[in-house]
């Protein structure tokens, strides 16, 4: 029966790709010169740990961040900016997670929107991905389309798709 995975992952070299040409673009700003900027990245947490001089520093950082990150082909959706800054001494600091791999809740979120949609496909949490099964592949990329057009706030990769 032909199969395929659904699964949220970052390349965690694609990530350190960002990270680095972020760091190399501030240092060559001018509105960046003189002022206290670093970006951390914990590769086995998938966490940055920004600091910055003030507040509108922050927001000019993380938008080129997450700019830099999309063009090398992580989405935006990857970055949790829940956390709001805070002070630390005499800068701004904020902790952004990257969401990598699927969380339970989002499982069955994904899950329940495959069975709502009445397509004649089997949906299973795995880990930290949905395998979907079907009879038909034409009904496997009807549930592609299903999740690429909902919004769910995820980055998703579709991927181990089998006939």
């Amino acid at each position: 029966m032909p199969s395929f995975d659904i699964v949220s992952k970052v390349d965690a070299q694609l990530l350190d790709n960002a990270v680095n040409v972020t760091r190399k673009e501030i240092t060559n700003r001018f509105d960046f010169k003189d002022s206290p900027v670093e970006i951390n990245l914990d590769k086995k947490e998938f966490k940055l740990s920004i600091t910055t001089a003030d507040d509108m520093k922050m927001t000019q950082l993380i938008d080129v961040l997450i700019n830099r990150a999309n063009k090398q082909g992580i989405s935006p959706e990857a970055f949790d900016l829940s956390k709001e800054p805070y002070p630390s001494g005499k800068t701004v600091r904020q902790d952004v997670s990257v969401r990598n791999g699927l969380k339970q809740e989002d499982a069955k979120k994904i899950v329940k929107l495959i069975k709502d949609s009445g397509l004649k496909v089997q949906a299973q949490i795995m880990d930290d991905m949905v395998r979907v099964t079907g009879k038909k592949i034409d009904d496997l990329q009807q549930v592609i389309s299903l999740c690429r057009n909902a919004d769910l706030g995820l980055p998703l990769q579709y991927e181990n798709m089998r006939s």
